[in-house]
């Protein structure tokens, strides 16, 4: 009875840690049941290996970083979560530092830890963190709040584009969020890049804003991202034989980026295809234009499919 109930304890304990990247804490064992008796056994034993005061690997002592921010934030309390630009490495949209691992606290915590720069934050709410990967984080909403301050205009413009690509965040949705953190640092750096006219969708969210606009003309759904004369098209009616291609980027085209556009355009021209190309500006601000642009565009086409059926049933 008792051997099972200690192999039950074990693999209780290795599931815990298969969930934390291979990290348990001291208190996470003995709630399972261990005894003291039972975690410094299987320490002199080599089954866990302490980093940290009450924190264990499980089996070896290697860690991933995924392992490495778990056990920072088990060492920092039960309440604690990877924030900053720790966080935002979790997420996908942001480089970490490879000086500190970034943990916030809504607590005062004393002790200093080597390697973790603790934040003590009394105001991080609970809605403010979530579990991700099994480690608690601060949300992404939250997460660029905190960065922003930290950022110039370039790095801060390409967290928003790369968090919206990654469908972690809509600009609009965050643009509104921040009214949660009055008087946050960072806030105001949000407000005027999400409401200035020169930020720059991702493709992801400017083909969200366009394909309303091109049903509203009237097209139909078209084929999106497809390979076209040796070239990949943002958007392709093929009964149309029309190409509309948006500009997404958020900088400036290059000379070589825009010599390629031009490649692009004359290799669907030289196809006999109609081929348009929008601005993100264009996109956001000018929707009714560009919509009449396609309706004109579409009507010119059918015209000519027109008078080209009519020459070939002439004499």
């Amino acid at each position: 009875m008792g051997s099972t109930k200690h192999h039950s304890l074990s693999g209780n304990a290795w599931e815990l840690a298969r969930r934390q990247h291979g990290v348990v804490a001291r208190r996470q064992l003995l709630a399972l049941g261990l005894t003291p008796q039972m975690v410094q056994h299987r320490l002199s034993k080599g089954r866990l290996h302490r980093i940290d005061r009450g924190i264990y690997t499980v089996g070896r002592p290697e860690l991933t970083r995924r392992g490495r921010w778990t056990a920072a934030v088990l060492s920092c309390g039960g309440r604690a979560a990877l924030s900053h630009a720790s966080a935002a490495a979790l997420w996908g949209f942001g480089a970490e530092s490879t000086a500190w691992i970034e943990v916030s606290v809504p607590f005062p915590s004393p002790r200093r830890r080597a390697g973790i720069w603790v934040h003590r934050r009394p105001g991080l709410r609970a809605e403010d963190v979530v579990v991700e990967a099994g480690i608690p984080v601060t949300t992404p909403v939250r997460t660029l709040v905190d960065q922003a301050w930290r950022l110039g205009d370039i790095r801060l413009e390409r967290s928003v584009n790369e968090a919206d690509r990654l469908e972690l965040i809509d600009p609009e949705a965050l643009l509104a969020a921040l009214a949660r953190f009055p008087g946050q640092r960072g806030v105001r750096q949000l407000r005027g890049l999400l409401a200035d006219r020169t930020f720059r969708f991702t493709d992801s969210e400017l083909e969200r804003r366009f394909l309303p606009i091109a049903a509203g003309a009237g097209l139909g759904a078209p084929q999106t991202q497809q390979e076209l004369n040796g070239y990949r098209t943002d958007f392709y009616w093929p009964d149309l034989g029309l190409v509309v291609e948006t500009d997404g980027l958020r900088y400036h085209r290059t000379p070589a980026q825009q010599a390629r556009d031009r490649l692009r355009d004359q290799a669907h021209t030289a196809a006999g295809l109609a081929n348009l190309r929008f601005t993100h500006q264009q996109i956001r601000y000018e929707p009714t234009s560009v919509a009449g642009t396609l309706r004109a565009t579409v009507e010119q086409i059918r015209r000519g499919e027109e008078r080209h059926r009519g020459g070939r049933g002439g004499p």
